[in-house]
């Protein structure tokens, strides 16, 4: 019998992400699941990041638990997430999640998309 293959984590956050992320949880007008990061198509590069607020998850999302908090990943994202590393970022003008991904090939001037090439599926762990 095969051991069983090893899950990546599809994203993890740093410290100052986590902070965030449970800033905006605990202060939410109403209970929150936890964060929902995804992408989509659209911008100059191609591609940009998503979040939105979750009040429940999603059976088919990806959850990903780091340092007390918890992301949402939509199916649709993970194999354009993997890897990620979320970070939070504040500047003297502006503050905002970064996104450091080892899958992200170009991005345009403006800094609001992103060119993406996916992961392979067998790197994910999604298939046997």
């Amino acid at each position: 019998m095969a051991a069983p293959r090893r899950k990546i984590k599809v994203m993890s956050l740093t410290d100052a992400a986590a902070a965030r992320v449970r800033d905006i949880v605990e202060n939410a007008a109403k209970p929150l699941a936890g964060l929902r990061v995804g992408v989509k198509n659209g911008g100059c590069a191609g591609m940009s990041y998503t979040m939105e607020m979750a009040e429940a998850a999603n059976p088919t999302d990806e959850i990903v638990e780091d340092k007390g908090v918890t992301v949402l990943i939509d199916p649709k994202a993970i194999l354009f997430l993997l890897g990620t590393e979320m970070d939070y970022q504040t500047t003297k003008l502006s503050s905002g999640f970064v996104f450091n991904n080892p899958n992200q090939t170009s991005a345009c001037g403006c800094g609001e998309s992103v060119a993406i090439t996916p992961a392979s599926p067998e790197l994910a762990g999604l298939q046997a």
